[in-house]
């Protein structure tokens, strides 16, 4: 029986360092678990906190020159998705309204057999937006980059940003906060397409993350280029 004892006594020793290990590394988890959701949480506050009282329904937005419409994917056929024709279908009825006077759409074009804009472009077109006045941007790879490019290849000063609901408040803070003056208004008849909104609205935690690093870096866009006069050209187009 003692040397029962013993061995009991010798294992229990053996593993009080593998124990603490155990729970110095729980606690670490549990702490860093915990950073990162109040970090999460501060940087959606301060995306609400950029964007408040400059979203707008349809029909109180004020007028603004130019409305920036935000990419998102393109059907293989060329086609815009439910989600990017929604977008659309408000730029055009902004347009038709007299509330914008030109419109730019801004997306990713970074393969030669993907382009958002130039599908924008004609789904506008079509539906008897002026082809003069619709001004495209191949460059707008995110949000970010879409409102830096705005601004600093564009020259946009004041704008209606374009998007969904969700993501509206993300995309109105960042112009702000890089010199765009902007107001939005959001597309809520995606919300048709309940699993794809309610995975793309839970992934606007992370982007708010981005989006405040993003803003804090001041880094330039993927592709800065130069100064571009298209939104000048098309303004001035009478």
């Amino acid at each position: 029986m003692r040397g029962l004892f013993a061995r009991v006594r010798e294992w229990r020793t053996s593993r009080r360092p593998t124990v603490r290990r155990i729970r110095r590394a729980l606690v670490v988890v549990v702490a860093g678990a915990a950073l990162l959701a109040a970090g999460t949480a501060a940087c959606v506050v301060w995306v609400r906190d950029g964007a408040d009282g400059h979203l707008f329904a349809e029909a109180d937005v004020p007028e603004a020159p130019v409305a920036l419409v935000l990419g998102t994917k393109v059907e293989a056929d060329g086609t815009p998705s439910p989600f990017l024709a929604g977008r659309l279908e408000i730029a055009q009825r902004l347009y038709a309204a007299g509330k914008v006077r030109v419109i730019l759409v801004s997306g990713d074009h970074m393969n030669y057999d993907y382009d958002e804009p130039d599908a924008m472009r004609r789904w506008l077109v079509d539906r008897g937006v002026p082809a003069e006045k619709v001004v495209l941007d191949h460059a707008g790879f995110d949000t970010y980059d879409s409102c830096a490019r705005a601004r600093r290849v564009f020259g946009v000063e004041r704008a209606t940003v374009v998007t969904q609901s969700f993501h509206l408040p993300r995309a109105v803070a960042l112009c702000r906060h890089l010199g765009v003056a902007a107001n939005g208004v959001g597309d809520d008849t995606a919300r048709r397409y309940a699993d794809r909104w309610r995975i793309s609205a839970t992934r606007e935690y992370g982007a708010c993350v981005k989006a405040a690093v993003d803003v804090v870096s001041g880094r330039d866009p993927v592709h800065l280029g130069r100064r571009e006069t298209g939104v000048d050209d098309a303004l001035r187009a009478g």
